[in-house]
């Protein structure tokens, strides 16, 4: 064999294996890119959440997804709302001033945590380990957790509760109260849960 015919030979096989080699860098890319711009879903995700209240009975709850957590709309009846200053001395934090950029924005740093006393809209996931804690809104006996208790959440991994404002007990795990997400009202019967421009 000539020394031209390997040569040939060589730049062949170069030539293959270039071209393989490029189609699947393409290949690889191409969903590398893709993945860099956010789905649609992802999108939705951390968009601005509308939710109808009109049909929110008292006592009652309805639960909506925003960014990927579920987020608590719940209208308080006056006995819940009884009970919120009834239970402030076994409060962790009371007053919301822990964290208050994080954890309450300024509307809602009162005792209610709410821009209309009755209506409560909190992130429904522990500060803890991000358990999501159950409704225990019945008092004393029936719920399960002694005849003290007024009504409010327990988080069934590790044992932390929460006042009907989402505000932590003392001496639990959470170290901090449910977080209430930026939100306004568009009417008296709608709110957007993910932006507070108006900051009511």
């Amino acid at each position: 064999m000539s020394e031209q015919q390997v040569d040939r030979g060589r730049r062949n096989i170069l030539v293959w294996t270039s071209a393989v080699g490029a189609v699947g860098g393409v290949a690889t890319l191409v969903p590398f890119v893709a993945s860099m711009s956010p789905s649609e879903r992802a999108k939705a995700a951390g968009a601005p959440v509308e939710v109808d209240i009109s049909k929110l009975e008292p006592g009652g709850r309805v639960i909506v997804e925003w960014r990927g957590k579920p987020v608590w709309v719940i209208r308080r009846t006056p006995e819940m709302l009884a009970s919120l200053a009834s239970v402030e001395a076994e409060l962790a934090d009371p007053k919301s001033e822990r964290k208050p950029d994080e954890f309450t924005p300024a509307y809602a740093r009162n005792q209610y945590r709410s821009i209309k006393p009755e209506v409560l809209v909190v992130v429904g996931i522990c500060t803890h380990l991000g358990c999501s804690p159950t409704e225990k809104f019945r008092s004393g006996g029936e719920s399960g957790l002694g005849d003290a208790w007024r009504g409010g959440f327990l988080c069934p991994c590790h044992g932390s509760t929460f006042d009907l404002a989402g505000r932590v007990f003392k001496n639990k795990p959470a170290p901090d109260n449910l977080p209430v997400p930026p939100h306004m009202y568009l009417s008296d019967t709608r709110l957007l849960i993910g932006e507070d421009k108006k900051g009511a």
